[in-house]
């Protein structure tokens, strides 16, 4: 087996590893030599793209001649995760989510765009920031070529595994953030956490929205016949499918103990309020009789009972200090106190 690298190789020329039909392996191919291999539909064929080189991106429609639409999608982060058949490819897209460490809010999450386009003989991957997954099918594809023989459908396969596989340290620190704030509220009561239980249950349903239409695009190219995945291949995908499975059942069991923890700091504050109403009701209780002994006695008559005595006064707060000990007397008997 021989290995041969492009001279003089340009810096906007995307990675690139090919494997001849003899077995000898290309790498850092020119734009014409990537034409003549596509046309040829020979050999397995994957290409690295930059979607932030101008250079590079042109070659998707100039040398790939994919359609302008998939092509513009590309460049769109807002691209929604999806699958599209051509008549000589498959254009898939799935989305890579971390929180992002540039905010201080540690619920944002940070997304980013993978884009496949699956070929008879040939697959190329875009991205505007590096791919995790791409870079270790980078790294295992340049110490072993020979695995381009499999198939770049099984290249595909490999880089989406990797990403999928990255969702699960996520849901996992989602998980155990969403559980520092149900220890937080029993230790404490803090005003301020419904902020946080709101931006966690975004954060949650942001990870259900890529999950959700990533795990129909892979049971598509599981059970769906395509020409340019093999029905072997086929049972590799499978595997990625039933990952995205157990992740949508963790992202839900996530979102119920979220809801969990809203209705439960819910009740707390609905308790609190019973709580300070309780007690206002005990002090209203407690003063009205004296409000009314005291409106009495405020009256402007010069004839009243105890009026002019001289231990009127003293008479009338005796009755206050009575009719309070008597109406506390009766809240703690009926235990409202």
């Amino acid at each position: 087996m021989t290995a041969t690298a492009a001279p003089q190789a340009s810096k906007h020329w995307p990675a690139s590893i090919y494997r001849r039909p003899d077995g000898g392996v290309e790498r850092g191919l020119s734009p014409a030599r990537l034409r003549d291999i596509v046309r040829a539909g020979e050999g397995e064929l994957w290409v690295d793209v930059d979607s932030t080189d101008l250079h590079q991106h042109a070659l998707l429609e100039k040398v790939f001649e994919f359609h302008p639409l998939a092509v513009e999608d590309t460049l769109s982060p807002r691209t929604r995760v999806k699958l599209e058949e051509y008549d000589r490819y498959v254009f898939v897209v799935m989305a890579g989510v971390a929180f992002d460490q540039a905010t201080p809010n540690p619920f944002d999450l940070q997304t980013s765009n993978l884009y496949f386009f699956l070929g008879k003989n040939f697959l190329v991957t875009v991205h505007a920031i590096p791919s995790v997954g791409c870079d270790a099918a980078r790294d295992r594809l340049l110490r072993s070529p020979d695995l381009l023989a499999r198939g770049a459908e099984m290249t595909m396969h490999h880089i989406i595994d990797q990403a999928v596989d990255t969702y699960f340290p996520l849901v996992e620190e989602l998980n155990g953030m969403v559980d520092g704030l149900e220890q937080k509220l029993f230790e404490e009561f803090d005003e301020g956490l419904i902020h946080e239980i709101f931006k966690a249950k975004r954060s949650t349903f942001g990870l259900r929205r890529h999950i959700g239409p990533l795990r129909e695009v892979l049971n598509i190219l599981t059970n769906r016949p395509c020409g340019y995945i093999r029905p072997e291949t086929q049972l590799y995908y499978r595997d990625v499918y039933d990952h995205t499975i157990r992740l949508m059942e963790s992202v839900d069991t996530t979102r119920d103990l979220l809801a969990g923890v809203l209705e439960t700091y819910l009740s707390q504050t609905s308790n609190r309020m019973n709580r300070v109403m309780k007690q206002l009701s005990i002090v209203a209780t407690v003063a009205l009789p004296l409000i009314v002994i005291a409106g009495i006695y405020g009256m402007n008559f010069s004839r009243m009972p105890l009026i002019h005595d001289a231990l009127g006064f003293w008479v009338a707060v005796a009755s206050m200090v009575m009719v309070s000990l008597a109406i506390v007397w009766w809240l703690k008997n009926r235990k409202w106190l």
